[in-house]
């Protein structure tokens, strides 16, 4: 089987667009997270999230696909077309394909088109409403600008789903259905409806004074995470045709995991059942073992369970050889499909540049969250190979092991 080596990133984050600003604020401990600017949330108990910033569609794609999208398809877009621009490849179509990660499609355009159709007429709901919401048009958006006719899957695996998108796209190139694959994560969830669900189940933090300090993974005086929002991609293919056509290689797709706690609908297994065999399942598809590993981006959503859980999974599988840990969500929010991309990108520029990002906002020891989690500073340590971590709702679990390239 042929390696699969990640030839191109795209990113569009609360810190940052593009990739090179995404890295450089998230290593200088930067925080995208203020008050919701995209309508007025006075009246929410949660108040906050992590928007992406100075956002202009115009700048990066056609005005006419502006129109027809959501914005969640428009993040993805973004991030996808700068993952091919920095691939330079040239799209063969039928040898090409996409998976879509994404956990809740167009859910903002659904709430906020409701709510303006309650007590109006009919003609408040426009032709393109359908297509704006559906998970697999973000792909087909894409698909239709680049001619790329090969397999194309969504994937919804709550928030997992970026990791899991990654992970069915390996499969496809080991399976010998394509030779180069897109895996792309977005989401856009801003909105009362979700923010009143999330916050009644007490998911979120309600720290709406201190912003840029309410993201506090495994902090022990956390108290839910943070909305976020954004895109991120990455071009997967063989080495074989990623040398053949004398592409830049920045990191090999060691191995992935994919386990389900079979548990609760929204809380972890209290011993961390699935999260544990999917770090495993991860470790034995790369054919490594725990200590070759030298950083992990936790999952680290800064709730009290999920933070002490994912940390008591970690010391299980990494026993006496536990690497580095940190949380990116301190920055940018829970981006949900789209973290389990952006997550991965940032193993990669670990990888690439010796740096580990720091999570910032962690002040006070939590007695069961008790390892290295390069707490406010990034610090500047050589590593070979890296994991990201993304859960989700349905106990749904994802990791991804990536590495250095070498020939």
């Amino acid at each position: 089987m042929s390696k699969i080596v990640i030839t191109g990133m795209g990113a569009v984050t609360p810190v940052g667009i593009g990739t090179d600003n995404y890295w450089k604020n998230l290593t200088r401990g930067k925080s995208g997270i203020n008050r919701i600017s995209s309508f007025d949330p006075s009246e929410l108990a949660v108040q906050i999230a992590g928007e992406v910033k100075n956002f202009i569609p115009s700048d990066y794609m056609p005005k006419d696909l502006i129109r027809k999208t959501d914005p969640f398809m428009q993040y993805a877009y973004i991030a996808a077309e700068e993952a091919l621009k920095m691939s330079a490849i040239e799209i063969e179509p039928e040898r090409t394909g996409i998976v879509m990660g994404t956990a809740m499609n167009g859910i903002a355009t659904i709430a906020f088109t409701q709510e303006a159709l309650t007590g109006a007429a009919h003609k408040k709901v426009g032709p393109r409403f359908i297509p704006k919401i559906l998970g697999n048009v973000a792909a087909a958006n894409i698909a239709i600008e680049h001619n790329i006719q090969g397999p194309s899957f969504t994937v919804g695996t709550a928030c997992s789903s970026g990791g899991d998108a990654i992970n069915v796209a390996a499969m496809c190139i080991n399976s010998g259905k394509a030779d180069v694959m897109l895996a792309i994560g977005a989401e856009s969830v801003l909105c009362p409806l979700v923010i009143y669900s999330l916050a009644n189940a007490k998911a979120l933090s309600r720290n709406n004074d201190n912003p840029q300090g309410a993201s506090k993974p495994f902090d022990k005086n956390r108290d839910g995470f943070v909305i976020g929002e954004g895109g991120g991609a990455l071009i997967l293919e063989t080495e074989e045709h990623a040398l053949k056509r004398g592409a830049t290689i920045y990191a090999e797709l060691l191995g992935c995991g994919n386990t389900c706690d079979a548990h609760h609908v929204t809380a972890p297994h209290p011993e961390g059942r699935g999260a544990t065999n999917c770090m495993i399942l991860a470790l034995k598809d790369a054919g490594i073992t725990a200590d070759k590993v030298g950083y992990i981006n936790a999952h680290g959503t800064a709730t009290p369970k999920g933070d002490s859980v994912e940390t008591k999974a970690i010391k299980d599988v990494f026993k006496d050889t536990l690497p580095l840990v940190s949380s990116t969500k301190g920055a940018t929010g829970h981006m949900m499909g789209a973290g389990g991309i952006t997550e991965v990108i940032a193993c990669i520029k670990a990888i690439e540049t010796g740096i580990i990002p720091p999570t910032i906002n962690l002040y006070t020891k939590d007695e069961e969250c008790d390892l290295d989690y390069v707490a406010n500073t990034a610090r500047n340590v050589q590593i070979n190979v890296a994991m990201s971590n993304a859960f989700g709702f349905g106990g749904q679990n994802s990791s991804i092991i990536v590495g250095k390239y070498k020939v």
